[in-house]
C-alpha cells in the first residue's frame, strides 16, 4: 500500500515540475542592460537613407502594371455616351439608354390612366344619349323599293377592316390594360397565355388591317370629297341642331369627316407606327421604337373611342342604317331622308348604283 502511494506522489511531483518548467520557458526574457555608448563589443545601427534608393521608372500610358488599370468607368460617364462595339448597327454602341425608363413612366402613367378614362367615358355618354334620345327614326313608312347602297367589293372591304379593327382593339386593350384588369382576376398563368395569344393575333392581323385601309381609301375616296353642302350639313349636324333637314349626297358631312379622320389620319399613324414595331431589324433605334409604341397606343385609343360613335350611328343610333352594309341595299324611304341628293342622282342615271324592288333584290355576291 505504501509503495503504491509513493508511486503516485512521485508521478505528481514530476508532472508539477514539468509544468513549472514550461511556464518558465514561455515567460518573456528580461531586457538586457543598455551598454554605454562606445562600449566594446556593442553594435550600432545607423538609419537607412531612403533617398539613396534608385528611382522607380515611370510606367508607360495604358500599362497593365499600373494599379487600377482594369477598373470599369462609372455608370454616369457611359450611360448614353457611345462606346466601342464590335457589332455594327444603330445604338449597338450605347451601354445604357434612358428612353426605356421614360417610355415605361409615360406608358404606365398618363397613357393608361387617361386612355382608360376615354375608353370608358365615350361609350357611357353614347349609352346615356341613346337612353334619352333613342334612335333616329324614319318619318315615313318603308316603300318596299330598294336602292343599291354598297356593292360586294365595298362591303367585303368594309367588313374586313371592321373585323380586323375589332380584333386589334380587343388584343390591344389586353396588352395595355390586361395587368390591371385580367391579371388580378384570372391569375398569372392564364393571363400569360391570353396575352401571348393576343399579342400574336395583334401582330398578324395588323398587316391585314393596313391592307384593308388602303383598299377602303381606293374604293371610297371618290365619294368623300367635301362640298359646300357638306359644310352646311356639318354646321347644323344634318338639321339636328336647327335650320331644318339638310340633304346629303352618298355620304354626308359627318361620314366624310369620319372617312378622312379614320382612314387617312388615324389609320396612317397606327399603320406606320405598327410597322415600325413589327420590324425592329430595320435598324430602328430604341428611341424610335419607344416613341412609335407610345404614338401607336395613344392614337389607337383615340381611334377606338371615335369608332364607338361610328358604330353607334351605323347600328342602333339610326333606324335602317345597318341594312345597306349588311345586304348592300337600303329602302328608298331611308335613302330619301338621309341621302336625298344621292338618291336623285341614282334615279337620274348619274350614278352606277341601281334601283330594285324588294322581290328583285339579288343575293349577296350577285352584284
Amino acid at each position: 500500500m505504501k509503495s503504491s502511494t509513493s508511486k503516485w506522489l512521485c508521478t505528481l511531483l514530476l508532472a508539477a515540475g514539468f509544468l513549472a518548467g514550461n511556464v518558465y520557458a514561455q515567460a518573456p526574457a528580461k531586457a538586457p542592460a543598455t551598454a554605454p555608448a562606445g562600449a566594446a563589443g556593442t553594435l550600432t545601427l545607423s538609419p537607412v537613407d531612403e533617398t539613396a534608393k534608385p528611382p522607380v521608372p515611370a510606367l508607360p500610358a495604358g500599362s497593365t502594371a499600373a494599379p487600377g488599370w482594369n477598373q470599369p468607368p462609372k455608370w454616369d460617364s457611359v450611360q448614353e455616351v457611345p462606346q466601342y462595339a464590335s457589332i455594327p448597327g444603330v445604338e449597338k454602341n450605347v451601354l445604357q439608354q434612358q428612353t426605356g425608363q421614360w417610355w415605361r413612366t409615360v406608358r404606365n402613367g398618363p397613357v393608361t390612366f387617361y386612355g382608360g378614362i376615354v375608353l370608358l367615358v365615350v361609350p357611357a355618354l353614347l349609352l346615356v344619349f341613346f337612353v334619352i334620345k333613342g334612335p333616329i327614326k324614319l318619318h315615313d313608312k318603308l316603300s318596299g323599293r330598294l336602292v343599291e347602297r354598297f356593292n360586294s367589293a365595298e362591303r367585303v372591304t368594309h367588313w374586313t377592316m371592321a373585323i380586323s379593327f375589332v380584333a386589334l382593339a380587343l388584343t390591344g386593350i389586353i396588352i395595355l390594360f390586361g395587368k390591371y384588369i385580367l391579371l388580378p382576376a384570372i391569375g398569372a398563368p392564364a393571363f400569360s397565355w391570353i396575352t401571348v395569344i393576343g399579342k400574336n393575333i395583334h401582330n398578324f392581323v395588323g398587316p391585314l388591317f393596313i391592307f384593308s385601309l388602303v383598299a377602303m381609301f381606293v374604293l371610297y375616296v371618290k365619294d368623300n370629297f367635301m362640298t359646300a353642302q357638306d359644310i352646311k350639313w356639318l354646321t347644323t349636324f344634318g338639321g339636328a341642331l336647327g335650320g331644318g333637314h339638310v340633304p346629303a349626297g352618298r355620304f354626308n358631312g359627318g361620314e366624310k369627316v369620319w372617312f378622312w379622320l379614320s382612314i387617312v389620319v388615324l389609320g396612317a399613324i397606327v399603320g406606320v407606327s405598327g410597322v415600325i414595331m413589327l420590324f425592329p431589324n430595320w435598324d430602328t433605334g430604341r428611341t424610335l421604337m419607344a416613341e412609335a409604341n407610345l404614338f401607336h397606343a395613344v392614337v389607337a385609343m383615340g381611334f377606338v373611342a371615335a369608332s364607338f360613335g361610328h358604330m353607334y350611328i351605323g347600328t342602333i343610333g339610326t333606324e335602317g342604317a345597318s341594312q345597306g352594309m349588311m345586304t348592300g341595299y337600303s329602302d328608298e324611304t331611308w335613302a330619301k331622308e338621309h341621302h336625298g341628293l344621292w338618291l336623285e342622282e341614282v334615279k337620274a342615271g348619274k350614278r352606277p348604283e341601281k334601283m330594285a324592288s324588294a322581290s328583285a333584290q339579288p343575293a349577296a355576291g350577285d352584284d
